[in-house]
């Protein structure tokens, strides 16, 4: 099976012929009561490189705090991440069903799992990582922690988004941002390690600067219980 891969400014054509680009869509409406009233809008958003920490564990879940080595649970603010991935046509965006839907980040230390870093070694260990499928509507539901702070990086989310048919296959790979000052009132409580003026905030991180503002989430909630939304779209033909 062969993938096609996507560019920051263009879509490389599919296999097979057909003329097709993956990309991804930002829909910055909270979903809610009112949600059965709003009309979907997908619009392009930036790829944003997977880093050095992807690791594909193909272990799928919705809860990632744990590590399946030993059971152990991450500690920190629970975030339940909602993501849900639209086909785009020309004047509606239509679910995608058995989509994979991988996310991975760091701990509230800054760590991550299955990794060699300068600052920690992790490797075997499996917790803040997994994926789901796409539901009929086309959703995934993880339940994690809202991340700590990476040195050198703001505060962010990888995930990667992997279409699969007997003859083709489609991946789109990212990182979902957060507001500086939710991360503030966040990482003010225990177990967060980094107080602001030792992260890098998001406008000083270079990524961010790339597309950054279309890729933040829309969270709410408080007092270490958070629920965040995001919308994906996939352009085909």
């Amino acid at each position: 099976m062969k993938r096609a891969w996507w560019g920051r400014r263009r879509a490389l054509r599919l296999l097979g012929g057909a003329g097709a680009s993956l990309m991804a869509g930002y829909v910055g409406a909270q979903r809610g009561a009112a949600e059965s009233a709003k009309v979907p809008g997908c619009v392009l958003t930036p790829e944003q490189t997977e880093g050095p920490y992807f690791v594909d564990e193909r272990l799928e879940r919705s809860d990632v705090r744990t590590d399946p080595a030993d059971n152990s649970v991450r500690p920190g603010a629970l975030l339940t991440l909602d993501l849900r991935v639209l086909a785009v046509g020309a004047a509606r965006c239509d679910p995608v069903a058995g989509a994979m839907v991988d996310i991975w980040h760091c701990d509230a230390a800054g760590i991550y799992s299955d990794a060699d870093d300068t600052t920690f070694r992790t490797r075997g260990a499996k917790f803040l990582r997994g994926y789901q499928v796409t539901d009929a509507d086309g959703r995934v539901r993880f339940t994690t922690i809202y991340p700590g702070a990476y040195p050198g990086r703001a505060v962010h989310v990888h995930f990667k988004v992997r279409l699969w048919t007997p003859v083709r296959g489609g991946e789109f790979t990212s990182q979902l941002y957060f507001d500086d000052a939710l991360t503030d009132r966040v990482h003010a409580a225990s177990p967060y390690a980094r107080p602001r003026a030792s992260r890098t905030l998001n406008e000083r991180d270079g990524l961010y600067r790339r597309g950054g503002r279309e890729l933040q989430l829309t969270v709410t909630g408080a007092d270490g219980r958070y629920a965040a939304v995001y919308d994906v779209g996939v352009r085909v033909g």
